[in-house]
This record gives C-alpha cells, structure tokens and sequence, in this order.
C-alpha cells in the first residue's frame, strides 16, 4: 500500500502479521501519516483492537513494523511506550480495585510529560468530577472519562483509541470530540482512532483505513471519498440492454446489481466520469445518491467476498 504522505509514517508496517486461535491478522503494509487523524472502520471481528494491541507491542507478530520511526521488537520498548497514549476498547480489570486517583497516580509514574493540570481540566471537560469509588463499581460512561482523560493527560506524540465513545452520554461525546480537535491543533500529533460511530469519522478523521477479516480493504482520504463515491439508478435504452460489456468498462465501477426493465442500481467511486459515461451511451440517469460510510464498507466487502 503506498505512503499516505510524503513524511516519515507514525505507522509504518510491513508483512506484518497475527496468528491466534481462530483468528489470522494481515499479512499488513500499512502507512499512517503523522500529525493528521485516521480512523479504522470495520465489521466486529475485523482485527481492529488485535492491530492496536499489535501496535503497542502487546501482541507477538510476524513481519515488520516501526511506530514513530523507532522499530516494533521485542525488548525494553518504555521510552517508546512514554510517547504513546492507549485507550483499549475493554477496561483492564487488574484495575478494577484502584479508584480513579490511584489510577492517575499510577499513570504519572510512568509518564514524564503527566500534567495533573490537562488531567483535572478533562475530567471537569468530560463532566467526571468529582468522581468516587473504585473503578469497578463506576456506571461504564464514566469509567470510560477516567480512561480517556488518562490516555490523553501527558500530551502524548501519539493517541491510539479503540471505540472511545463507548459508553459516553452525547454531552461527554461531544466534549471528547472537542478534546481531541484540541489535541490536533498542535500540529505534531498524531490520533488513530478505531470506531463504528460514522459522525466520528465525519467530524474527526482525515483518513479512512477500511478492514475486514483481519485484513485491510483500502485508505482513503475522507473527503474525496464522500465526495466521489455515489449510487447510481440507470436505465438503458432498448438498444443497449443486451451489451454485457457497457458496464464493465463503467469508470470507477464498484458494485452493481439489476433491477429489471433494463435499470441497474451502480456503485461508484469516479460519480462524474461516470454519469458522463452514461450520458454519452443514452442512458437514462434516474437518481444519484451520495454513498454513506456504511455503504461503502459493504461495497469493500462485497469486493474482497468475491475474490474469496
């Protein structure tokens, strides 16, 4: 898969890969770019959390990987680990008994750049203070602000987020989104975010990275890829109708199903040259729908189903 910028990556892999008990992960070549937002969107059981956990090291793989231009290996890899922040998308339950205090108090030790300032600034951002009692009996909302404002509370390099909004109630989500567009504004930061939330990836993503049974379907950049794939409701005209070759040579074609009396319902992602193709053979165009995140994912996977 080509580099998605001309820098260096904040993740770069390489024939990367994961093999557990029912479950293969990759082979993956993969590029993040630095200092933009990427959002990994995919079915449950598309490798997701198996990809974030492979990159913070917390998974054995196979292949290659480098995450802020320092390899993935085995060994001592702390000093890394201090420039990364981790949401996993289940609580670890070794913190069950630590109250939110004991928590961030834990979290600082590890990390040189804590600031308790940002951290009590997020908490009141996320509406989570005062907040008591240990973690396990917290409702899952609002464990979930403890953990985020945790993972974001020493201005790590790079922020890796898996589903974060599970949980939250819309004011807490809304002022997540505000956090983090807060976070980007620096300029040197880099934010990977895993989510099913499709105004998530509208409002935050400049990247979208589309995986499907352990494997990556394609990256896009976000607005081009609004912008240009659409759904096409075409009829034929009489003469046409018994050329099986028309569609295939359709510009941008992803996906197309008939519908009788010569309409076909097309899938693609060049809108414009193709309408104009349609236009030009005589076709009738009777609808053009913009295609929604959900839309297009099933299309990938209609696509990798059929090499299948």
């Amino acid at each position: 898969m080509i580099a998605l910028t001309e820098t260096e990556p904040a993740v770069r892999l390489r024939g990367a890969t994961v093999r557990n008990e029912g479950f293969a992960l990759g082979p993956l070549d993969i590029d993040i770019p630095k200092g933009l937002v990427t959002a990994i969107v995919g079915p449950n059981g598309s490798g997701k959390s198996t990809l974030f956990r492979l990159l913070m090291n917390m998974e054995p793989f196979r292949g290659e990987g480098w995450l802020l231009g320092e390899p993935l290996a085995e060994g001592s890899d702390e000093e890394l680990k201090k420039q990364i922040g981790f949401l996993a998308e289940l609580p670890h339950a070794y913190e069950d008994p630590l109250t939110p205090e004991e928590k961030a108090k834990f979290a600082a030790n590890w990390y040189p750049g804590w600031d308790w300032g940002r951290y009590g600034k997020l908490l009141r951002s996320f509406d989570a203070e005062p907040v008591r009692g240990k973690l396990r009996k917290l409702s899952k909302g609002m464990r979930r602000k403890v953990e985020l404002a945790c993972a974001m509370a020493h201005n790590p390099k790079l922020l890796l987020l898996d589903e974060p909004s599970s949980g939250l109630d819309p004011f807490a989500w809304k002022s997540m989104l505000t956090e983090l567009h807060r976070y980007m504004e620096q300029g040197d930061r880099t934010l990977i975010i895993a989510t099913h939330i499709t105004e998530e990836v509208r409002r935050l993503a400049d990247y979208i990275l589309f995986m499907y049974r352990g494997k990556v379907l394609g990256s896009f950049e976000k607005d081009q890829l609004f912008d240009e794939w659409r759904q096409l409701l075409v009829q034929l005209p009489e003469a046409a109708r018994g050329d099986s070759d028309w569609l295939r040579r359709l510009p941008g074609l992803r996906g197309q199903e008939a519908s009788g009396g010569g309409i076909f319902r097309i899938e693609s992602d060049r809108s414009e040259e193709a309408q104009a193709y349609c236009r030009e053979r005589g076709c009738t165009i009777l609808s053009v729908q913009r295609m929604e995140l959900e839309d297009i994912l099933g299309c990938l996977i209609r696509e990798e189903e059929q090499k299948r």
